[in-house]
């Protein structure tokens, strides 16, 4: 899915809901082991359980290359499975280096791995984002925000009297390909008013929020403080999905989930007067 179709997506299924596929060998059910490619039969069952409720998922590439070669093929497969089902497919790779060689990360995961868009680290900067802004068919996701309790050592800290991120984010809105507005924002859930903050500094970008749910943040209180008159936002649940049941149901059960955030999700943007 182009970026530029989230949108529509989103009014049509009345959902902003991104399903994170962190797809963990120790944690799939157990039976699935009997299958050559446990991690493929299991996020294939929960997309199919899934795939109405939601416009997006982000697949957290770290969980694939853990299992080597075979969970590069598993990861490949996820994708292509992916590609017909007119969903925003994230690699969440939090890529970031020096520009030939996020050139090459570039063209693993908008080419080799074809995804929709790209999880991004900018502490190295301009030259270390553009080559994925180069891709202007795709979006790049900059980390701004996140909600671990690390993000506190370094992103708050005090430059010229704001914090770091405010000033990462305001950079990197002059980067080039702003105009197709294919840059994107983490922000994690747990700190609404930061999502209040940044949605003011910038109006018309995605803002993907991870934190709903398993770590404790709000959908309401993020949706109050980052909707715009498009949406605006992709909220990503992960573990309160795919993990909510061990048994031979899980798919079920994960489509059950997924349902009642999409229900929530729903009346929120009826509410706020996105769905008109």
């Amino acid at each position: 899915m182009h970026f530029s179709d989230l949108p529509k997506a989103i009014k049509q299924k009345q959902s902003y809901l991104c399903i994170g596929l962190d797809s963990d060998l120790e944690k799939i059910p157990s039976f699935l082991m009997d299958y050559s490619d446990p991690i493929y039969e299991f996020n294939k069952e929960i997309i199919d359980a899934t795939l109405p409720f939601c416009v997006s998922y982000k697949i957290n590439t770290a969980f694939y290359e853990a299992n080597g070669l075979k969970g590069m093929q598993t990861l490949l497969r996820t994708i292509e499975y992916l590609q017909d089902k007119d969903v925003f497919i994230i690699a969440d790779a939090k890529r970031g280096d020096i520009g030939n060689t996020s050139a090459q990360y570039a063209k693993a995961f908008f080419e080799s791995f074809p995804c929709d868009a790209i999880t991004v680290n900018p502490y190295m900067g301009k030259d270390s984002v553009e080559p994925f802004l180069n891709y202007s068919d795709k979006a790049s996701i900059l980390l701004i925000h996140t909600s671990n309790k690390g993000s506190e050592d370094f992103q708050k800290l005090n430059s010229d009297g704001i914090p770091l991120y405010e000033h990462v984010l305001k950079t990197s809105l002059s980067w080039m390909n702003n105009e197709v507005n294919n840059l994107m924002f983490v922000v994690g859930a747990t700190y609404p008013e930061q999502i209040k903050q940044i949605r003011t500094m910038a109006p018309n970008s995605f803002i993907l929020v991870p934190g709903v749910g398993a770590q404790g943040g709000s959908l309401t209180e993020v949706s109050e403080n980052g909707l715009n008159k498009e949406c605006g936002l992709l909220i990503n649940s992960s573990r309160g999905i795919i993990y909510a049941d061990s048994t031979t149901h899980f798919a079920k059960v994960a489509g059950q989930e997924a349902k009642k955030i999409q229900l929530e999700m729903a009346e929120i943007l009826s509410n706020q007067g996105v769905l008109s």
